[in-house]
């Protein structure tokens, strides 16, 4: 007879009940054991507390800060000793930057890594950037123990990010302090509407980056520094960028979300008696979209690219403005000069020798044109040669059209309840005379041109018409 059986009727079930119940009664106790969320950092480390967990990448900061530490841990940052360990050529005295050291932060003297050796401190932690947490983490919420990293690269840009990326192998920095980038023009204090791009925080505010900013940032105005367009904490784009340089999109193409203040008339404001001219209009310029579209214009907006605004450029702006190489003497082989192209410059001014001068106006034949050879122009010759055509033809243009605008009477410009021809074929001619413009799309120029002087002597044919100059090729041809 089995158990079941055996115990059937009232009585049985109370017994098979009181057997499960007493079978199922074991002596367990639960223990729990104190112990430190981290090791006290060495001795001289300087109250740096580096990784809990240094196999794992596992920082003590991202116990907390858990989202900064799983998008940081995709970064080349979260790699640095690494990267240094597998290079042809480590040295000791790359070390400090590829660690959570003195470098990059406030702190002074060895400490970290380069006080104590230990690999709790490999890779650029948190706190390469923020400075010691032990304060922080040990009492989280005292007054003052937060530590902050600055955006900013101080006047001489030899702070944070610029204490690693300089020097000769690597002048990020000091490229960037020669850029437009890095001089910090004062007026945007005076205009807020105008640090969205022209100031630092202001700029990561309109980005919708919410920050919390050192105490020094809060007090000064700061350049478009690195950490503007470079995310410390995320490596979703190529070299931690907050957008990607691939994207035809003015919205998400990083140097286009400020690049792209007034490609199109501005109907909202006048100054001066006309309508504002154009304003930081590269973005559209490149996507095909800017400018005033005269009704017999032939094409539809974004269809005029040139091959700076297409696929056979994917980097698009940084395709010419970003350029990174290296100088060797011919003779020799040895290292002369390397370029990472945050000085923005797509044709910058050289010596004999082929180095950048730092000048500004120099001629076009005393420019590198090297930046145009990467997978379009045959040769530095060529690119410079389409670019001398390029100028001549939309300068003469824009010289004619200058000539019909000046025949057309005064209040036919700048009237707020009308948008006329005059203005818009005013606002073409500006947009033709800016610097670059021949370079980022020669054929929307031109046919914003051609157009506007067909549209101007349709509308005031009593007043001008298309100067003799302009060929019957030009006058009829929209393209």
């Amino acid at each position: 007879m089995d158990t079941i059986s055996s115990i059937r009727g009232p009585l049985g079930l109370m017994a098979l009940f009181a057997i499960l119940v007493l079978g199922a009664c074991v002596d367990e106790r639960v223990v729990f054991e104190e112990r430190p969320l981290f090791d006290d950092p060495p001795a001289g480390a300087q109250g740096f507390v580096g990784y809990s967990d240094a196999e794992a990448k596992r920082t003590v900061c991202g116990a907390c800060h858990v989202s900064q530490q799983a998008r940081w841990s995709e970064t080349a940052h979260a790699d640095a000793w690494a990267t240094l360990a597998d290079s042809p050529n480590p040295r000791a005295f790359c070390e400090a930057c590829h660690t959570v050291s003195e470098r990059g932060n406030p702190v002074e003297g060895d400490a970290g890594w380069t006080a104590t050796g230990n690999p709790r401190y490999y890779d650029v932690q948190c706190e390469a950037c923020h400075g010691p947490g032990l304060d922080h983490v040990t009492v989280p919420d005292a007054p003052g123990s937060q530590p902050l990293a600055t955006i900013g690269l101080g006047a001489a840009a030899d702070q944070a990010c610029a204490d690693c990326h300089s020097g000769v192998h690597r002048p990020f920095a000091e490229e960037w302090a020669a850029s437009s980038h890095g001089d910090m023009n004062p007026f945007p204090q005076g205009r807020p509407e105008c640090q969205s791009c022209h100031e630092g925080k202001g700029a990561l505010r309109a980005w919708g980056v919410k920050s919390i900013f050192s105490p020094q940032d809060q007090a000064e105005l700061q350049a478009i520094t690195c950490a503007v367009c470079h995310d410390p904490h995320d490596g979703r784009h190529d070299g931690q960028l907050r957008f990607a340089l691939d994207a035809a999109d003015l919205e998400q193409n990083l140097c286009m979300k400020c690049h792209n203040q007034r490609g199109e008339p501005d109907l909202g404001s006048i100054t001066g008696g006309q309508f504002r001219g154009p304003h930081a209009p590269e973005g559209p310029l490149l996507l095909g979209t800017a400018g005033w579209h005269p009704p017999n214009l032939e094409f539809r907006p974004g269809e005029i690219l040139g091959t700076h605004g297409s696929e056979a450029n994917p980097r698009m702006c940084a395709g010419c403005h970003v350029t990174d190489f290296e100088m060797q003497d011919p003779e020799t082989g040895d290292f002369v000069f390397r370029s990472t192209g945050h000085t923005f410059e797509a044709i910058p001014c050289v010596d004999d020798d082929g180095l950048p001068t730092g000048e500004a106006d120099c001629g076009l034949t005393d420019r590198s044109f090297r930046s145009c050879t990467d997978g379009c122009h045959g040769s530095e010759a060529a690119a410079r040669s389409a670019l001398i055509v390029a100028e001549g033809r939309i300068n003469d243009l824009a010289e004619d059209i200058g000539e019909m605008l000046d025949q057309i009477p005064d209040d036919q410009f700048g009237d707020p309840d009308r948008f006329t021809s005059a203005d818009g074929s005013l606002f073409n001619m500006q947009l033709a005379q800016m610097p670059g413009s021949a370079a980022h799309n020669p054929f929307l120029i031109e046919a914003l041109l051609r157009a506007s002087m067909r549209q101007l002597e349709a509308d005031y044919g009593e007043f001008v018409s298309i100067p003799e100059t302009v060929s019957l090729e030009r006058r009829l041809t929209p393209h």
